[in-house]
């Protein structure tokens, strides 16, 4: 699907937990999550820190959005 979506010219980012996977289905640009069962944080942290990784981790997909490329991209959570 993300595929289907970018070719229609909206750029799409795919937050996964198996970067592998991601770029075997084509997916172009690619942020890596915590875990397959939380993908987006981590419940064993206090409420503040789970807050900071989920928005590294946003952060880095709203670059990745704004960020031009011309093959497959991983970003990089900072």
């Amino acid at each position: 699907m993300v595929k289907e979506i970018e070719r229609a010219g909206i750029p799409v980012v795919h937050i996964c937990t198996v970067t592998p996977i991601s770029q075997t289905v084509g997916a172009n640009r690619i942020v890596p999550a915590i875990a397959i069962p939380h993908p987006l944080g981590d419940p064993s942290l206090p409420l503040e820190e789970e807050k900071a990784v989920r928005r590294r981790i946003m952060n880095a997909a709203l670059k990745a959005l704004s960020t031009e490329i011309s093959e497959q991209t991983v970003f990089d959570v900072d």
